[in-house]
């Protein structure tokens, strides 16, 4: 019955540590809205592509400066992209 205590007791302190780890940092694309499928652009002129820095061929958060085409105003937007490590790899 001991052991058992423990073990319950162990699962709801670990919890929490469990949370925390599968939580995102998104800070930076929170304000940015993220590109979604079928979703209207009206990009009239590309100002800068970026995305982070991996050596790892994997799916990144991107980010795209645009002038938009109908406003005439600076927009940004997040899409999901493989990294250009993936370029470079076999």
């Amino acid at each position: 019955m001991n052991s058992r205590a423990l073990l319950v007791s162990a699962v709801f302190v670990c919890a929490p540590f469990a949370v925390m780890a599968q939580t995102t940092d998104n800070t930076a694309t929170d304000a940015i809205p993220s590109y979604h499928y079928g979703m209207p652009l009206h990009v009239g002129k590309i100002i800068a592509l970026s995305e982070p820095d991996t050596l790892d061929c994997k799916v990144v958060t991107a980010k795209m400066q645009y002038i938009d085409e109908q406003s005439g105003q600076p927009a940004e937007l997040a899409y999901r992209k493989l990294s250009d490590a993936c370029t470079y790899q076999n």
